[in-house]
C-alpha cells in the first residue's frame, strides 16, 4: 500500500463524514486505479474526482453536463415563457368597461334586494311581545 492513497483516506475521511451527516449519505466515493469516482445516491449522476494536493475536485462527465445544459435551456425558456405570459396579463388588465361595470352593479343590486326581503321576512315572522306588567 502507497504513501498517497493512505494520506487521501485521511484527509477525505474526516470531510466525508461530515458531508454524510449533513446529506445522509447523498454521495458515495468509490476509488478507480488512478481517480474517484462520485455517485450522487439521489439523482444517478456519477463525476470523476482528482486528488490534487490533498484537494478533491470533481467534474460532470460529457455527456451529463450536455444533459445539465439542455435541461437549463429549457427552464431558460420557460421561465421566460411564463414572465412574457405574466406581463401580458398585466397589462391586459385595464379598467373594467362601462358593461362590466354595469353587470356587477345589477349583482349586487338583485343580491341587496334578495338579502332585505330575506330581513323583512324574519322580521314579520317574530310578533312584538307585549310588555308585561310593570313592576315598579
Amino acid at each position: 500500500m502507497t504513501m498517497r492513497p493512505l494520506l487521501l483516506s485521511l484527509v477525505l475521511l474526516p470531510g466525508m463524514a461530515l458531508a454524510q451527516d449533513a446529506e445522509t449519505s447523498r454521495f458515495q466515493l468509490e476509488r478507480t486505479e488512478t481517480d474517484l469516482v462520485r455517485l450522487d445516491r439521489q439523482t444517478g449522476a456519477m463525476s470523476l474526482c482528482r486528488e490534487d494536493n490533498g484537494t478533491l475536485s470533481c467534474r460532470m462527465a460529457a455527456d451529463e453536463r450536455a444533459a445539465y445544459e439542455q435541461e437549463l435551456d429549457l427552464l431558460t425558456k420557460r421561465v421566460t415563457a411564463l414572465e412574457d405570459r405574466m406581463a401580458a396579463e398585466t397589462a391586459s388588465r385595464a379598467l373594467p368597461d362601462e358593461a362590466e361595470i354595469e353587470q356587477s352593479l345589477t349583482i349586487m343590486e338583485r343580491f341587496m334586494r334578495r338579502f332585505m326581503a330575506i330581513i323583512e321576512d324574519f322580521t314579520e315572522d317574530r310578533q312584538p311581545q307585549e310588555p308585561g306588567p310593570s313592576r315598579t
